[in-house]
């Protein structure tokens, strides 16, 4: 594929300053730093320009949290004048990533997404008799620096364009040059085309009938057994040596039995909820309307979290069960 250069400029437009700016408030406009940003919007807007021009970005400041969702992770929320800066990066720079994928990555893609990567495995249970589940083990805090530079010198040529991402990436670690923030935008879109090749490698030279993956998540599916196996060991053998990284066990399943995966379980004409997506539920909803009853979230604040979260539920086959868990938090109260 033909690299692209000279995105700079598009990059450090005011005009996609501006838009950056107004993505990366959404949801946070009440906040002080914001407030402060946009009471000097065009000043901080112009440093902005200016430092991307020249390839000499400031990060780094971040908050590092832990959430449990379900599994204890660290994320890490940049200072919010970095969010514009990521924000500007990935409206100019998001359709040569997308030109990469194949059809069957769905993380951080238009028309794609979870439910999109549900459905095409929920087909391919139904016409395969084995699935494979894989996926990468510590994947966000093992993505190799060097190799990722590497592979973004495949897509791009702009030589200021890159030095502004090797400093997002290096302004990061969690081991010796390893490791990418969760919580960054830019680093939604490095960990996803970090493993794009691997999907290239499956399906144009392992020949995997059906490859669906959601960042690090991966099922493919198959009818021998023992070619499934084949192509693990492949697999295994890209990622260790192309990539860097390690994968965690591997199964291989009838497609006559259940699959979690991202949180739902699939088995024949139906899609569950996981016993530790119910828990999940069950926490943060108990959490909004205690918040909502509190006054501590306003109704519009409660209706942006609970829509996602009864969203996720409803995807699955989950009625009777919403109508308890509503009933239970309603008779307990909050």
């Amino acid at each position: 594929m033909k690299r692209v250069g000279f995105l700079m400029e598009q990059v450090a437009d005011m005009d996609n300053l501006r838009e950056a700016f107004y993505k990366a408030q959404q949801g946070k406009s009440a906040k002080q730093e914001v407030i402060s940003y946009r009471e000097n919007l065009e000043k901080n807007l112009l440093l902005l320009q200016k430092q991307l021009l020249a390839g000499d970005v400031q990060v780094g400041k971040y908050q590092l949290f832990k959430i449990y969702d379900p599994k204890e992770r660290v994320v890490c929320a940049a200072a919010f004048e970095e969010r514009v800066l990521h924000h500007a990066l990935i409206n100019i720079c998001a359709p040569y990533f997308e030109r990469h994928f194949i059809s069957t990555t769905c993380a951080n893609r238009k028309e794609k997404g979870i439910y999109k990567a549900l459905a095409l495995a929920h087909i391919a249970m139904g016409k395969y008799k084995y699935v494979a589940k894989l996926d990468v083990r510590k994947y966000f805090d093992s993505i190799n620096h060097a190799v990722l530079k590497q592979l973004l010198r495949r897509l791009f040529k702009d030589k200021t364009l890159l030095t502004v991402m090797d400093t997002v990436i290096d302004s990061y670690e969690v081991a010796d040059g390893r490791g990418v923030p969760i919580g960054n935008l830019t680093s939604q879109y490095f960990a996803n085309y970090y493993l794009s090749g691997l999907d290239h490698y499956a399906k144009e030279n392992l020949k995997i009938p059906v490859y669906v993956r959601y960042m690090d998540d991966i099922l493919f599916f198959g009818n021998d057994k023992q070619i499934i196996k084949k192509q693990i060991e492949n697999i295994n053998i890209y990622v260790q040596q192309q990539l860097m990284l390690k994968m965690k066990s591997p199964q291989i399943l009838p497609t006559t039995e259940s699959v979690a995966f991202l949180g739902y379980r699939l088995q024949g004409r139906t899609i569950a909820l996981t016993t530790r997506s119910k828990r999940r539920f069950e926490k943060k909803y108990k959490i909004a309307e205690k918040l909502l009853a509190t006054n501590k979230w306003t109704e519009q604040e409660y209706q942006t979290h609970i829509m996602p979260l009864f969203a996720f539920v409803k995807h699955g086959y989950t009625k009777k069960y919403r109508k308890r868990i509503i009933e239970k938090v309603s008779v307990v109260g909050v």
